[in-house]
């Protein structure tokens, strides 16, 4: 199969039907909602009840480290040393800098920021970075977002006088607990319970430890905007304690929010009273990323540091333009990359990996360009920038691929690299480029098993249309489950041999498409976004389609709308050609039993009533 067109299927693990009944019972659940819930690991009442509550909530002072860094930052606040809050450039690292240079100048510090240049300087804490903050006479630096891999830039910073708190929650490298000299506040590193906080996360428990210890609000709610943000656009895992952040920063959103985020909702045409964690990933975070992408990353920390509607307004207005310049010149980039990949051998043109490099592509885009090509493509992909005699980019990677693993197999051939095991920065001199490319793909020949390549989509439950499957009271219990994202996808639905019927354009360009969904005697309203014309084909085909469930509150109206994720052809009776299917190795069945229930399931829910794998 051609690498452009990755085969489809679709997977559903094996529960414990009891554990979903009590826990549907005890807790009034529809059942596909409990199934839901124990498939990801939700297994009793009690777990169930605990992730639906979502209000998981640590100590700040559970972080080893945290005692000392509070109180070498109040040491220089009180004498008034100068501070500089060392940040990144992108949302994670404008809200973890907003957060804690807010805090430090309530607390009567001399504080300012220092947010890299993405073209100039790269990611994180350089070489380049300790040269300005000397400049600056910075005497304690505080990095957020970054740093946990900068030991021998903190070691030139401790060298120069200066004093250094390290906070991060990147990927940690063996030597982390030996940053020379300096507290770090990292969840991994430190110990703390919950280890997937994202860069604001992190701040923002600096940030109430040294409220508490300052004598200020010891709650800090009202930074819980900037964590929700930071929290949803940084694709960490929303479990644990990131859904209490989440939840809490979105309330703050919707009724209080700050003269920032009110001006950067009103460019994105977003309502603050209805504001959700979909609203955070694709209309307010691609905003805040397209300054540092773009132009200059500060700009997010003015604007959130605002008090002035006005000065607000404008900024919010700046970064709405960098944005509308992002798409254009990612959709360039991103263009060029596809030639880029039909030039190669066919042999690397379909390998487990790719590693596309050209001349002229802006550093800022290329890893949203290589996101959305492995996500296309269905394998892991690198982007780089050529410049010079430099390339610097992006990884992005696939499920079950760690990407940060693949980096250090490759690292003799690399300058710096960082990140996560799904994304990743990197940088290397062009002369290597050829070397690393082999290099790659080579550990990912060895590292991805040929079944990976599949695209594979884990499905949660099956429900039939009407009476207790797709309506109105599943579409709103299932909004119990928010927020969605990473980590806790929202919950992926297969309704099983059913029909498109009316398919009609929607929207002024025909990108999207509406139709009624039927199955056995029920039919429910869907959309679809982004197919053109293509989905007036499948009209009457007898399908399984796979669906998300969701509360359509278009001008005040309140009814349940499908949004269509795939759609998987049943089998051919006469045994002719292909058809995507449930992935075999992946679906284990324990027992004939369970494939006898599974049966019944099918055809209770083929005749509208509820039901779940």
């Amino acid at each position: 199969m051609a690498a452009s067109e990755p085969a489809r299927a679709f997977m559903a693990d094996p529960y414990d039907y009891g554990e979903a009944r009590r826990i549907a019972g005890e807790l009034r659940l529809a059942e596909p909602i409990a199934v839901t819930l124990v498939r990801r690991g939700y297994r009793t009442v009690k777990q169930a009840r605990e992730f639906l509550d979502a209000a998981d909530e640590h100590d700040p002072l559970d972080f080893a480290g945290m005692e000392e860094a509070v109180e070498l930052a109040l040491a220089h606040a009180r004498r008034g040393g100068r501070i500089t809050v060392h940040g990144d450039y992108d949302v994670d690292g404008v809200c973890s800098t907003s957060i804690l240079v807010a805090t430090l100048r309530a607390l009567g510090a001399r504080c300012d920021w220092l947010i890299p240049d993405r073209r100039g300087d790269g990611y994180g804490l350089t070489m380049g970075s300790v040269e300005e903050l000397r400049r600056r006479r910075s005497e304690l630096v505080v990095t957020v977002d970054c740093g946990i891999g900068s030991a021998p830039e903190v070691a030139a910073l401790r060298e120069g006088g200066s004093e250094v708190i390290v906070s991060d929650h990147h990927e940690p490298p063996a030597d982390a607990s030996e940053l020379p000299g300096c507290p770090v506040i990292h969840p991994v590193v430190g110990g703390y319970p919950f280890s997937a906080l994202c860069g604001a996360g992190v701040a923002h428990k600096l940030s109430l430890a040294l409220r508490r210890a300052g004598g200020l609000d010891p709650e800090g709610r009202d930074e819980l905007d900037l964590v929700a943000l930071a929290t949803v656009a940084d694709m960490v895992p929303l479990i644990g304690e990131n859904r209490r952040l989440v939840r809490q920063g979105l309330r703050l959103i919707r009724s209080s929010p700050r003269p920032g985020l009110r001006a950067l909702m009103a460019v994105s045409r977003v309502q603050p009273e209805s504001a959700d964690e979909s609203d955070l990933g694709f209309r307010l975070g691609p905003r805040v990323n397209a300054a540092g992408r773009m132009y200059r990353a500060d700009a997010g920390v003015e604007l959130m540091l605002s008090d002035d509607a006005d000065r607000a307004t404008a900024i919010a207005e700046e970064l709405d333009r960098a944005n509308s310049e992002r798409r254009a010149v990612e959709r360039r980039v991103a263009d060029e990359a596809d030639a880029a990949r039909a030039a190669l051998p066919p042999g690397q043109a379909d390998a487990p990996a790719l590693v596309l490099a050209g001349e002229g592509w802006h550093p800022g885009v290329v890893g949203i360009a290589a996101s959305r090509l492995a996500d296309r493509l269905w394998r892991p992909v690198v982007l780089l920038a050529l410049e010079g005699d430099r390339a610097r980019g992006s990884a992005r990677g696939i499920p079950g691929f760690d990407l940060i693993a693949a980096l250090d197999a490759c690292s003799q051939r690399l300058e710096r690299h960082g990140g996560h095991r799904a994304a990743a920065g990197l940088e290397l001199r062009r002369e290597n480029l050829e070397a690393f490319r082999g290099d790659f793909v080579a550990h990912a020949a060895g590292a991805i098993d040929p079944a990976e390549l599949v695209r594979t989509e884990r499905v949660d439950a099956l429900v039939g249309v009407g009476r207790d499957g797709i309506g109105m009271d599943l579409a709103e219990q299932l909004e119990r489950m928010a927020p969605f994202g990473q980590g806790n996808p929202d919950p992926r639905l297969i309704v099983p041999s059913a029909r498109l019927r009316s398919v009609r354009p929607l929207g002024s360009d025909g990108r999207h498409s509406r139709f009624d969904l039927e199955s056995g005697s029920g039919r429910a309203m869907g959309v679809a976004f982004g197919v053109g014309g293509d989905l007036a084909g499948r009209e009457d085909e007898a399908l399984d389609v796979s669906v998300r469930l969701e509360v359509d509150r278009w001008n005040g109206a309140l009814q349940p709308r499908v949004v269509l994720r795939d759609l998987y052809p049943l089998p051919d009776p006469a045994g002719e050609g292909e058809s995507p299917a449930c992935a075999g190795g992946d679906c284990p069945a324990p027992a004939q039993t369970w494939w006898s229930r599974f049966d019944a399931e099918l055809a209770r829910a083929g005749e509208g009533f509820p039901a779940a794998l």
